[in-house]
């Protein structure tokens, strides 16, 4: 007897639960609020000195406040002044070539391309290129008039301005807030690790552990400012530094359910966690089981302790966090080889075809199909591209109504600001939980803002020429991806594993080789190229789990894989900050390098790699022991990824 496929074991089916899932993230009130806020106060203050128009220009600035997001205060004044430097110049640029349809066209390939390389590449949470298209296409909606690109441009800059002093606001109250949030999480984060030891949850909870101890160190760096060291940032770093000398003591001598730590470690973790923001002073802790592994332990959390209370010595001292340039973290996904380039790159030419469709027809509104598109194509996946497409086309339709239905209200003074400050806010309540609600918002906010002078006299007509616009620019957009993504990243899977095991495998040579003195490994090339290449394959890992058709036994047993890599990274990494660090034997050291050089050759071949012997490294088992682990991993995950 066959096996029959039921309604609800149908992908298709599927797919169209997962597009519309409600799910659980809090809703961000703070934010919302904000951000209608940010988008009304400058069509309000254009309405009482008389010149509405002038307000809602500058309205479009207050898209910046959507770019907000929980980083620390130095990264997020840089990122949102060059967001309302790039959507004022969106709208300048869009109102000069507006008469000029293939030049319109080509400009909207280019913004896609670079601002999706720029968020991709710095690794910018957000919207990333959606709204400078959408600032640079609302301007074919508008009366055209190069001569009004100046002011257009200005207007919207002042609007940014207020936006980014709304974002900046809560530097006065909780100047490293970001900063507390990510290392409160950190040490929840381990105090959860320690609950699962022993259990079948460990691997995962590792994984996602040593996640958050990368996301944390990120933070930190970004918010590093060299010439600004506070004490309050030198205790947090201490303590982020603490946290990863406690998670390699868990990995390298917990992670056996027959070493199970005491229950007072997790909760010594929780009790800092929850200290970090209340500067209450906290107790050395000891335990009944003192072993010499638990008193090794006990140590790290009271130097934890001491640093929370501000008295340890090193709190004193001025620290330097290792922070890559601005040229090298560009320089590093500009490349052919580069997921973020490709995909910029493509993102951009697919937007440049839907602009040149919409402007070569005579559809109503045409703007909406390159919108529409660009919205689809924020999908990071073929099946999110496809979530997106459903969400946005469904949305859509209910926006278009509401839209058409305030607009035929003839709406003017106080009830247009009122009615973009409503809808601001619910769309940004919503996004986090479902984005066809909040398309429900974006839709009817995006018209009324560029066209709250239209005369509706057919609200059929209306609607029905919004919908198709929309439709056309949801299939341009699918149908791109599914031609130049579907197989995208699975296919990039074996050069980018071997590429990242020979980066990790020259890093090493040069740790622990005799030509190592006088260099600093955390700045060095080697060092550089290998966190490129981690980042790398983390983000082509992710897209490929995502694309249709997949193989996706062999990328669930890749997982073991592309985790013990990232595992071997961060230890590397970890020992790179090392002094005096030991030269091991040339023998030896030419022994790990053929071990690394085959796991390389049979990645990209997709070989299975023979077990070849792994020689000591003095001082650091666990890189030992990881390199070990990642050659089982290979020889378990072979995969036939093309």
């Amino acid at each position: 007897m066959g096996k029959h496929t039921t309604f609800k074991d149908s992908t298709f089916i599927k797919t169209l639960i997962q597009a519309f899932e409600i799910k659980r993230n809090p809703l961000p009130w703070n934010k919302a609020i904000l951000a209608g806020v940010s988008a009304a106060f400058p069509a309000g203050v254009g309405l009482m000195l008389g010149d509405l128009q002038s307000g809602l220009a500058a309205g479009i600035g207050g898209f910046t406040y959507l770019y907000m997001f929980n980083e620390p205060y130095a990264e997020r004044a840089k990122k949102l002044f060059f967001v309302m430097i790039g959507l004022s110049l969106s709208i300048g640029l869009g109102m000069l070539l507006a008469p000029y349809p293939f030049l319109f066209s080509l400009m909207v390939g280019v913004l896609g391309f670079l601002f999706t390389f720029l968020f991709g590449a710095l690794k910018i949470p957000g919207p990333a290129a959606i709204f400078f298209v959408l600032v640079f296409t609302i301007t074919s909606a508008m009366p055209i008039d190069p001569s009004l690109a100046p002011m257009r441009a200005g207007l919207t800059l002042l609007g940014g301005a207020f936006a980014w002093v709304l974002a900046m606001s809560g530097w006065f109250i909780n100047p490293h807030g970001p900063e507390r949030n990510a290392i409160k999480r950190v040490y929840i984060e381990l105090a959860s690790l320690i609950d699962v030891i022993g259990t079948a949850e460990f691997s995962k909870e590792r994984q996602k552990t040593l996640q958050t101890l990368r996301d944390t160190g990120d933070t930190l760096s970004r918010a590093y400012i060299s010439w600004q060291n506070s004490a309050e940032f030198r205790k947090l770093y201490y303590l982020y530094e603490q946290a990863n000398l406690i998670y390699a003591e868990v990995i390298e001598f917990y992670a056996t359910p027959d070493t199970k730590p005491p229950s007072e470690i997790a909760q010594t973790l929780r009790e800092i966690a929850n200290k970090i923001d209340k500067h209450t002073p906290d107790k050395p802790i000891q335990f009944m089981n003192d072993t010499e592994t638990n008193l090794r332990l006990q140590k790290m959390l009271n130097e934890a302790t001491h640093i929370l209370n501000g008295d340890d010595e090193r709190l004193g001292k001025e620290i330097h966090v290792p922070k890559r340039s601005l040229k090298e973290t560009l320089s590093g996904s500009f490349h052919k080889n580069s997921f973020v380039f490709i995909s910029a790159i493509r993102y951009g030419f697919i937007l440049f075809i839907a602009s040149i469709i919409a402007f070569s027809f005579e559809f109503d509104r045409s703007y909406w199909i390159v919108l529409s598109c660009g919205a689809v194509m924020l999908g990071s996946t073929i099946i999110t591209t496809f979530h997106r497409a459903i969400q946005r086309s469904l949305g859509t339709i209910v926006g278009v109504l509401i839209a058409a239905l305030l607009l035929s209200t003839h709406p003017d003074g106080i009830f247009i600001i009122l009615v973009i400050l409503l809808l601001t806010f619910l769309t940004e309540l919503f996004i986090p939980r479902n984005y066809a609600i909040a398309v429900c918002f974006i839709t009817p906010n995006a018209i009324f803002m560029a066209e709250n002078t239209s005369q509706i006299y057919d609200l059929r007509f209306f609607a029905t020429a919004r919908i198709t616009d929309i439709l056309i620019g949801c299939a341009i957009g699918l149908v791109g991806i599914f031609l130049f993504g579907r197989r995208s990243a699975s296919s990039r899977l074996p050069h980018l594993i071997a590429k990242t095991i020979r980066s990790q495998m020259q890093l090493l040579a040069l740790m622990f080789s005799g030509s190592k003195d006088d260099v600093d490994i955390t700045s060095s090339s080697e060092s550089k190229k290998m966190h490129t290449n981690l980042k790398n394959l983390s983000l082509v890992y992710r897209t490929a789990l995502g694309e249709i058709p997949r193989n996706q036994k062999a990328l669930e047993q890749l997982w073991s894989v592309i985790f013990s890599i990232e595992q071997l990274g961060y230890l590397l990494e970890a020992a790179s900050r090392k002094q005096d660090l030991p030269s091991i034997k040339d023998d030896d050291l030419a022994q790990l390098m053929l071990v690394f050089e085959m796991m390389a050759k049979s990645a990209k071949q997709m070989e299975i790699p023979k077990t070849r012997r792994i020689p000591e490294i003095p001082g650091f088992p666990q890189i030992q022991k990881e390199i070990g682990d990642l050659q089982v991993a290979m020889q378990v995950g072979k995969s036939n990824l093309v």
